[in-house]
């Protein structure tokens, strides 16, 4: 069953058999003898269908349904889907019986392709297990030994030298059984995934930094995205990178904590500031010096990114927030906020970057603070510089990008991370400045 998970569902056989014989199915339902009304079923259905899919996506986008601007290929993916779908229920009529059986399979492959379409389209889910919120990782049967407290002086693109047998890519996997990070509040979250990369896999590794990535809300704690930037930074600076923690900050409720302990759903704050620095200290080879330790995350964990580098000074000297919501349940319900915060509004409030920052004055002059968004999510971006400028009276180290030609989708990520990494690396003294 495995291999049906890591089927890829961005490309390959899996969506293009589905979309071929769904565009087949809808073509033999087409050709027959054609009668008036059966002609009116079909101008009916393609209609509707098309109609119906093109106000859909205009009023998504108009309001923000879903966190933003629907990626483009919607554009075409609904209307067809809807369309797809309408013939093959009109079809149905049918006096044949093979005709009922091709119109109901037309039915469930019109579903299926748009689905497919639209998970396309936004690009962040590249399996079958993605979809289903299952991992596809591996479990590691043993975390490499920490090493012994480093002595060398000076940064590590000068200090380490790398064995001739050192592997030449990272390597990741699933966190779970006696490996997986304990969490001590309640709160309970889907296994989390390591990369470690090619320094870390040597006999005599050094001690390395450490990043805790998050990704969106629905999402996935999985290292898809920051995986083959890091690899191809390895391979330019020793086989250096950080050791990187994709944990999940909503857990296994479906529901948003808001990065924040709560009766409703754990304390998700402790597993990040607690539990996962201890674990990491105690079980990885990373460095103890906090000024090399950096919480990251992409939209929703980006808002609790920056939350908890706000809140916790002591624990994250560098942030990178990824097209980040603007403050943690900025786009929740009053009554969702009421539930986590038990009613208690100003709890709600204090929750927030700028809560953090107001009560740790003078904390972040040597921190770093990076910010990216795409240039074509204007849902975003408002929220996204309100950040950047807090951040700056705050002390830190700021830097922008806004990505180009980028939405609020893969295209943020896979534009945002090689920017906020190049900082990282230089910061960190991965590479040279």
């Amino acid at each position: 069953m495995t291999w049906f998970l890591k089927l890829g569902v961005i490309d390959g056989p899996l969506p293009l058999t589905i979309w071929g014989l769904t565009i087949a199915g809808a073509i033999v339902l087409l050709i027959r003898r054609p009668t008036p009304a059966w002609l009116w079923r079909v101008v009916i259905a393609l209609a509707v269908g098309i109609g119906g899919g093109v106000a859909l996506v205009l009023w998504a986008n108009a309001t923000n349904a879903f966190g933003g601007q629907l990626p483009f290929a919607c554009r075409f993916w609904v209307p067809a889907g809807f369309a797809g779908t309408l013939i093959g229920i009109v079809s149905l009529w049918e006096r044949r019986a093979w005709r009922k059986i091709v119109a109901v399979l037309v039915v469930i492959l019109a579903l299926l392709s748009t689905t497919l379409g639209v998970n396309a389209a936004f690009g962040i889910n590249r399996t079958v297990g993605s979809m289903f919120g299952i991992s596809t990782e591996d479990r590691i049967d043993k975390l490499p030994k920490p090493a012994p407290t480093q002595t060398t002086s000076g940064p590590l693109y000068q200090s380490w030298t790398p064995p001739a047998d050192m592997p030449g890519t990272g390597t990741t996997a699933l966190l779970s059984g006696d490996n997986a990070i304990p969490s001590t509040g309640g709160f309970k979250p889907r296994p989390a995934t390591i990369y470690l990369p090619p320094a870390a896999r040597t006999d005599h590794p050094p001690r390395l930094p450490l990043v805790v990535l998050m990704m969106g809300y629905p999402g996935n704690p999985e290292a898809t995205f920051i995986t083959p930037v890091l690899d191809e930074m390895a391979k330019k600076n020793k086989g250096l990178a950080p050791i990187v923690i994709v944990a999940d900050q909503l857990g296994t409720s479906g529901g948003d904590p808001m990065c924040v302990d709560s009766k409703a759903y754990g304390s998700v704050s402790t597993y990040f500031n607690t539990d996962i620095p201890a674990y990491a200290e105690k079980k990885l080879n990373v460095t103890s010096d906090h000024s090399a330790w950096t919480i990251m995350g992409y939209s929703n964990g980006g808002a609790c990114a920056f939350t908890w580098a706000a809140h916790h000074p002591d624990i994250w000297t560098n942030v990178i927030a990824i097209s980040p919501d603007a403050y943690p349940g900025v786009e929740e319900s009053r009554d969702s906020i009421a539930k986590v915060f038990e009613g208690d509004l100003t709890k709600f409030d204090q929750n927030k970057p700028a809560a953090g920052i107001a009560a740790h004055p003078g904390a972040f002059a040597n921190h770093l603070a990076v910010f990216t968004v795409g240039d074509k999510d204007p849902g975003f971006i408002p929220g996204v510089k309100k950040n950047v400028e807090l951040a700056e009276k705050a002390g830190f180290d700021t830097h922008y990008y806004p990505v180009p030609g980028a939405g609020h989708v893969q295209d943020a990520l896979t534009g945002g991370i090689p920017f906020a990494m190049e900082l990282l690396y230089k910061r960190l003294g991965l590479s040279a400045p």
